[in-house]
């Protein structure tokens, strides 16, 4: 063979049926014992292989075959100019990193002197010729792999009188009737046949081939039933018939398959019930049935199948008490019963830590049982749509579990603490949602948001209106990362309005948008689509066939629905409107998949139902709202009276500081609304000392709610600050522009008199050092999960403020109080008051030195030298303190150290890194990610601005896309007794009773000293204070 020792014919990273099907074989082929091999016969079998490669050569007549084949194929890149067997890169060619489909490869064998070829995999290349006759002029092949191209034709007769053992065509676009003639090469033992186009029966010829051990026909257009020959192919381990249109029953001769381990019968068009003959395949490992037609069918007998690791029994209308055995087999790993009507209440499962679980659309009924809400997040679970009794769940919205309609028979949108107050402040008449988009303006139209990444088992509320569900993952692949549920463009789109379809949501199973708060009435509904990941060229990246159901109020409006079919081609917008009729003030919009269409092309896990937008507009007329006018009047009114009295007063010159706060604020074209202080002051209740929420050296923070509902919290700028004016103008001019999941939202603000006042989107959680140092109040305790969860947040947040908003902003004061939580424990960016923009041109910015001891990174602190970095440090310093549950300002070891990050670091040089996680979490955390975000956070703090990552690095790192740089840091700038001597003296006054809560001056780059308590002026929220600004000379060190 080439090079002796030749790749595997399929990648294993593609997650290959065939590579699992030769790996069992490779087992078996040792199970007689331990293959030992020395170094000393490996390097031998390596000499004896170059000797034969230099002894053997190709017949002339094989190079001939192979420029037959070469033309047949319309392969133009093979150099006949060098041996074929020669291992040259157009002859076997090196696999790219960027094209994980790619395959180039022939393997020859070495007999007697001469070469022959034995394999050919040309794999990921859109070769757009013929299956080339040609092969049989090759005496001694054996597998030709010829998976993901653009080929037509059918397979030839001259086939018959070759050798092959392994054939794989998938994926091209290959027609006709599948030959009877196939079945005269007996000596196959993998045909793969999968997404093609074939049509017609299966050819009872195919049960001549009593060697074959996978059969796949997956994704063609067959027809008619199963003939009883197959029975004949004993050997059969894996056999895949979905997504055809067979008629009749499931065949009972499926158990003379008695080696059987894969079985999939997909949307096969065949009708249930499944034969109870099932039972006798005991060595079944993979089991997948769904969407059978015709009559129902009994839950069969599986007690003996004790290897079992994926089972689905999917829409196979199975009536009846969920069977608690299945719970019991230890080996599963993923389980789908949905879409049928079992009822009882499952027991907890054996091998319940990776277990998923999908018992959608059921009618399970009874308490939801504590083990559902208490497994681990990453066992995904997912009841929706089902009968249980409790609709009162604590902690129902966390990943990884759907709760959507599982109480009531399905007629309670879901439990009580995933939306909070269930009540609609007033009704609704429209609705726009850009799916799986960011919020955009089209028109007169306002497309809310809808970019949060789904899962799952996932139900998202973004809204008090409306919210998604997701049920369903992705089969055979490794891995449901979230960003897989949310479609984007592959290519330039060009449509009217084509912001609306660069991204679309996208779910492997089902997907339901639900809207609330509706008037009762007649509305229409309008659905936008465009088919933006599989392409219309002369590629294998146009032979997807997307395929699914629509449904409106539960009523089949679109069935087999294909957007490419329909619109008709890709990147094209499709939009269908409809009629519906809303009874109870909701509406509901389900899009399902039911088992048609391709599942592995252009790659596997592209398939299930996709949706770009949704429009929803009563077909009447809202009411005339007297109220809102005479609301109008009242404030119009008082408001032209004020404008008389403003007016005079500005005539006689009493308004000096209102105009120049006027001035301050023109230009900045503001994306906020605009309070009065009459409607802050009843928000707060004439700010009540009873709803303050925090106080920082520009003034209070308060909670407050607004007319409709809506929790604000007011930052009241003191009037006395000389910095207020400048502070103000600035923030509002940085936040205004700023959209993003990861950053407060500023909802407006307010100028009165000697009134500044910001109102931002209320943090119902406080902030992350509230939730990590203060245990003592906070009744929070973040597991592993949330806490990866906090840091990816903030990560997100910061690299949008670097590199993806349209004004680059440094923020200059990242620490645990800055970063706030919502309801759901997302991380989100407060305060910008103390940024900074800064042009594209210049490579740092040098203004007054402002930010917290603590965080601060060396190069800004001692030099007043100002990047992106520093806010690279600072989220390095918060990213330890969020893996460790300890304040980097705060903390004391007991050993020398003398902050966190020093300590850290000594750790490091130690190789006990590991023991800085916080104790809290015991042995429940995921030891990986957490040596991951330490080693992240590290490298985030090294001493040199040069060495840290971009924060769309780090980013990367967190989530394991790159790879992160081992940098050991110098912790000489931290040990340093001369230089670190003023830190340590100032940290002994703070241990020996000294005040934590006294003013000093910061020094600044401009000489400018500027008071600050030790919680920042800008804490939104602030906790008991943690850190305190020290007043640097030139020469004093860093702190950590």
């Amino acid at each position: 063979m080439v090079d002796c020792f030749g790749p595997s014919p399929l990648d294993p990273d593609e997650g290959s049926r065939y590579w699992k099907w030769m790996e069992k074989k490779k087992t078996k082929a040792r199970d007689g014992g331990i293959l030992r091999i020395s170094p000393i016969l490996i390097v031998l079998m390596l000499q004896i292989c170059r000797v034969d490669a230099q002894a053997c050569q190709l017949p002339q007549a094989e190079v001939q075959a192979l420029r037959e084949i070469a033309a047949q194929l319309g392969k133009k890149d093979w150099n006949f100019l060098v041996d074929p067997c020669s291992g040259e890169s157009s002859w076997a060619t090196p696999k790219p990193e960027s094209m994980l489909l790619y395959n180039n490869s022939i393997f020859c064998e070495c007999l007697d002197g001469v070469y022959h070829v034995v394999r050919i995999i040309l794999k990921g290349q859109d070769l757009d010729g013929m299956l080339p006759p040609s092969i049989v002029k090759l005496p001694f092949f054996k597998e030709l792999d010829l998976t993901r191209n653009y080929l037509s034709g059918n397979i030839p007769r001259e086939w018959v009188s070759t050798k092959l053992e392994i054939l794989s065509i998938s994926v091209n676009r290959l027609t006709g009737q599948v030959p009877s003639y196939l079945g005269d090469i007996t000596s196959l033992k993998y045909l793969n046949l999968d997404n093609n186009l074939f049509y017609g029966t299966v050819p009872a010829e195919l049960g001549n081939l009593v060697d074959l051990e996978v059969l796949i026909l997956t994704a063609n257009n067959l027809s008619g039933s199963l003939p009883q020959n197959l029975a004949k192919i004993t050997k059969l381990r894996d056999f895949s018939i979905s997504s055809n249109n067979f008629s009749g029953k499931i065949p009972s001769f499926i158990q003379s398959w008695k080696r059987l381990e894969r079985l999939e019968i997909q949307g096969s068009g065949l009708e249930g019930p499944i034969p109870s003959s099932i039972s006798v395949l005991t060595n079944l490992t993979d089991l997948r049935i769904s969407d059978l037609l015709g009559e129902g069918s009994k839950f069969p007998y599986l007690r003996s199948m004790t290897n079992m690791n994926y089972l689905m029994l999917r829409s196979c209308g199975m009536a009846e008490t969920f069977p608690d055995y299945i719970m019991k087999m230890a080996n599963l790993k993923i389980l789908d019963l949905s879409f049928n009507k079992l009822t009882g209440n499952p027991s907890e499962p054996t091998n319940d830590d990776a277990l998923s679980i999908c018992l959608s659309n059921n009618l399970l009924s009874g308490p939801i049982p504590d083990w559902i809400i208490t497994r681990a997040r990453k066992g995904a679970t997912d009841i929706s749509y089902n009968n249980f009794s409790e609709t009162s769940v604590q902690d129902a919205c966390r990943d990884n579990l759907n709760l959507f309609k599982s109480s009531s028979g399905g007629n309670n949108l879901k439990a009580v603490e995933c939306s909070g107050n269930n009540a609609c402040s007033k009704d609704r008449y429209s609705l726009h949602i850009n799916c799986g988009g960011s919020e955009i303006t089209i028109g007169k139209l306002r497309y809310e948001a809808d970019k949060t990444f789904g899962g799952e088992a996932q139900q998202i509320s973004l809204k008090d209106n409306w919210e998604v569900s997701t049920t369903g993952r992705f089969w055979d692949m490794k891995e449901n990362k979230p960003n897989m549920f949310i479609a984007e463009n592959v290519s330039i789109l060009s449509m009217n309005n084509s912001e609306l379809y660069t991204s679309a949501r996208l779910s492997p199973l089902s997907l339901t948008y639900y809207a609330r708060c509706l008037a009762n009435g007649n509305y229409t509904v309008k659905l936008h689509f465009a088919e933006i990941v599989i392409r219309d060229n002369r590629s294998f990246q146009s032979l997807g066939r997307r395929i699914f159901d629509v449904y409106i109020q539960d009523e089949i409006v679109l069935e087999d629905f294909e957007i490419k079919k329909k619109a008709p081609g890709v990147d094209k917008v499709l939009i269908t409107p409809f009629k519906a009729v809303v009874k109870d003030g909701n509406l509901e919009i389900r899009l399902r998949w039911v088992g048609k269409g391709t599942t592995t092309a252009p790659q596997k896990g592209i398939y299930g139902p996709l949706i770009s937008a949704i429009d929803v507009e009563a077909d009447f007329k809202p009411p005339f709202d007297w109220k809102k006018y005479i609301v109008a009047g009242a404030v119009v009114l008082p408001l032209l009276l004020i404008f008389i009295i403003v007016g005079t007063l500005w005539w006689k010159g009493c308004l000096g500081g209102r105009i120049s706060r006027q001035k301050d604020l023109k230009g900045l074209d503001l994306q906020t609304g605009s309070f009065t202080l009459r409607q802050l002051k009843a928000a707060t209740n004439n700010f009540d000392s009873a709803n303050k929420i925090g106080e920082g050296g520009f003034g209070s923070v308060y909670k407050g709610e607004l007319l409709d509902g809506t929790i604000i919290a007011v930052k009241q700028l003191s009037s006395k600050s000389r910095q207020g004016n400048r502070e103000f103008v600035t923030e509002i001019g940085m936040i205004s522009g700023l959209q993003h999941p990861n950053l407060v939202k500023l909802y407006g603000c307010c100028i009165e008199g000697s009134q500044l006042l910001l109102v931002y989107e209320y943090m119902e959680n406080n902030s992350l050092a509230y939730a990590l140092f203060d245990s003592e109040t906070s009744s929070l305790m973040l597991d592993w999960a949330t806490r990866q969860k906090i840091c990816v947040g903030i990560a997100r947040g910061l690299a949008f403020l670097h590199e993806e908003s349209t004004l680059r902003i440094i923020h200059r004061d990242i620490k645990a109080t800055n970063v706030l939580l919502d309801r759901d424990l997302n991380a989100k960016i407060s305060d910008f008051g103390l940024a900074k923009l800064f042009e594209e041109e210049n490579t740092h910015v040098s203004t007054r030195i402002a930010g917290t001891i603590g965080y601060m990174a060396p190069e800004y602190a001692l030099w007043g030298y100002l990047t992106e970095k520093a806010d690279v440090y600072s989220f390095g310093v918060v990213a330890l303190e969020i893996v460790s549950g300890r304040s980097n300002a705060s903390y004391r070891p007991k050993s020398d150290a003398v902050c966190l990050l020093d300590w850290a670091f000594i750790l490091q040089q130690k190789g006990n890194l590991m023991e800085i996680v916080d104790p809290r979490l015991e042995s429940e955390f995921n030891r990986e990610e957490a040596e991951r975000m330490l080693k992240v956070a590290l490298l985030c703090t090294n001493a040199s601005p040069m060495i840290r990552p971009t924060m769309s690095a780090a980013l990367n790192m967190l989530g394991g896309q790159k790879s992160i740089e081992e940098v050991v840091s110098d912790p000489s700038i931290y040990a340093d007794d001369m230089r670190f001597k003023p830190l340590k003296s100032h940290y002994q006054q703070i241990s020996h009773g000294g005040s934590s809560t006294s003013q000093v001056p910061i020094f600044s780059s401009d000489d400018t000293g500027v008071g600050s308590s030790t919680t920042s002026g800008h804490d939104l929220y602030p906790v008991n204070p943690e850190s305190t600004n020290l007043n640097f000379s030139e020469t004093s060190p860093l702190s950590c």
